[in-house]
């Protein structure tokens, strides 16, 4: 079974930068993907990017717009997400996800992650 554990949230104003932080263990993460999703209140859970554990690809949503990078470090089987430039759109609760069957065109789809942390609060201020 994989455990996730986010943490790294927090209020910033906007413009500013926060790094989420995503501790995996359970079990190798070889063939996985993990991602970032958020949700902000009265909206949707929505997919923000991914990584293949193995490749190091990367997939990202088309509103980031290039403000965030997803990054793995296989010693510490951690998960990152750089948010640089936070708009107050942003705020939402972001969760850490793992698939362990990723087909690159569904990495994006919601449904395919087994596997969910408790999700922390990030907060834009105007």
């Amino acid at each position: 079974q994989v455990q996730l554990v986010e943490s790294g949230g927090g209020l910033v104003q906007a413009g500013g930068s926060l790094r989420l932080s995503c501790a995996a263990s359970g079990r190798s993460f070889i063939n996985y993907a993990l991602a970032w999703f958020r949700q902000a209140p009265g909206k949707e859970r929505e997919f923000v990017a991914a990584i293949r554990w193995s490749s190091g690809n990367t997939y990202y949503a088309d509103s980031i717009e290039g403000r965030f990078t997803i990054s793995r470090d296989k010693a510490k089987n951690t998960v990152y997400l750089q948010m640089n430039s936070l708009k107050p759109e942003d705020t939402a609760v972001y969760y850490c996800a793992a698939a362990g069957r990723a087909i690159q065109s569904m990495i994006r789809a919601m449904t395919i992650y087994d596997s969910w942390g408790q999700g922390t609060q990030v907060t834009v201020s105007s």
